[in-house]
């Protein structure tokens, strides 16, 4: 029996390469779109001026309880309706937990249809920032 080719992805950050615009695999891409809302202002995009969390921003905030739970469901809603048809609505988590001068992140989800499931740390307020697996 003959196996589908796996479907590939524009990768994010955009590239060419030799061998013309770099791809990624689904968990890949949905992992580099949960990046792109964290890491956007909200409107950065022209066309789609409410896309993005801009958690950047975060580390200017005063650092408490009310600033975790704020932030965890705008991250909640928008990294919903990002992720429409890419991963199961009702296994979208996220949770934040602000220590001293850093803010962690997680998401955790299934893939839509496959159930794989995954889950990723942010860390907000060093120069170490990005994802952890």
């Amino acid at each position: 029996m003959a196996t589908l080719p796996s479907p590939r992805y524009l990768a994010f950050p955009f590239r060419i390469g030799a061998s013309g615009a770099a791809t990624a695999e689904r968990s890949q891409h949905v992992r580099q779109q949960i990046e792109q809302v964290l890491f956007t202002n909200p409107g950065e995009r022209v066309f789609r001026p409410e896309f993005g969390a801009g958690v950047q921003a975060l580390v200017f905030e005063p650092n408490d309880s009310a600033l975790a739970t704020v932030t965890r469901k705008r991250l909640v809603s928008t990294l919903a309706e990002a992720l429409k048809g890419e991963v199961d609505p009702r296994s979208l988590t996220v949770d934040v937990t602000s220590v001293e001068e850093k803010i962690f992140i997680v998401v955790a989800y299934a893939l839509a249809t496959l159930g794989h499931s995954e889950r990723h740390q942010i860390l907000i307020g060093t120069y170490e920032g990005g994802l952890h697996g």
